[in-house]
C-alpha cells in the first residue's frame, strides 16, 4: 500500500469516541495515484470516529472525501471529479469463522474480524477504490458516429453473413 496510518484498538480509549482526522501530503497523493491508476488526487481526507461497542468490538464511522483526476474516456481530457462516501466498519472480535468451502455473503457488509492494528489509510484506499467511477467522461465528450467503415448493422446481426459465399467458392473449385 502507498500510505499507512494506523490505530491500536488496545491503546484506544474504552469508554469514548477517539477522533481521527488523516489525510496525505502531496508526495503520497502522487503515490497513491500511480497505485491507483488515475492521472492525480488533488485531495483526500478521511475523518471520523472509532467508537468501543462494548469490552471488544468497535465501529468506525467516517466520511470519506477527495478529488481525483482521471483521463476521459473518449477524449483522454483530464476529468476532474469530487468524491465523497460514508464510510462505516464494526470491528468485532468474536466474528465466527465461515465453515464449508461455500460461503454466503453476509448482509451486514460493515462488519470485519478485530485486527491488532486497524489501518485507517487502508479503509481509506479501499474506499477510494470502490468510488472511482468506471469510465470518467468530459463534459460533452461524445463517441464518434460510424463513417460507414467496417461491418454494417446488418453485418453484426449475421455472424455467418459470407459463410454462404466461401461455401459457393468451395464447392465451383
Amino acid at each position: 500500500m502507498p500510505w499507512s496510518s494506523t490505530l491500536r484498538p488496545a491503546e484506544l480509549a474504552s469508554r469514548k469516541p477517539t477522533r481521527f482526522d488523516i489525510s496525505p501530503d502531496a508526495e503520497t497523493r502522487a503515490r497513491i495515484a500511480a497505485w491507483a491508476g488515475i492521472e492525480a488526487l488533488d485531495s483526500l481526507h478521511l475523518k471520523g470516529t472509532m467508537t468501543p461497542l462494548g469490552r471488544t468490538d468497535w465501529k468506525l464511522e467516517a466520511e470519506f472525501g477527495a478529488v481525483v483526476v482521471q483521463a476521459c474516456v473518449v477524449t483522454l481530457a483530464p476529468v476532474t471529479t469530487a468524491l465523497t462516501e460514508p464510510v462505516v466498519r464494526r470491528y468485532v472480535a468474536d466474528l465466527p469463522e465461515p465453515e464449508g468451502t461455500e460461503v454466503e455473503i453476509p448482509e451486514d457488509d460493515s462488519l470485519e474480524r478485530l485486527p491488532p492494528v486497524i489501518d485507517l489509510a487502508a479503509v481509506a484506499l479501499e474506499t477510494l477504490e470502490l468510488a472511482l467511477p468506471l469510465y470518467p467522461r468530459a463534459e460533452g465528450a461524445e463517441l464518434p458516429a460510424a463513417n460507414g467503415e467496417g461491418p454494417t448493422a446488418d453485418d453484426t446481426r449475421r455472424p455467418f453473413a459470407d459463410l454462404g459465399k466461401l461455401l459457393g467458392r468451395k464447392t465451383e473449385d
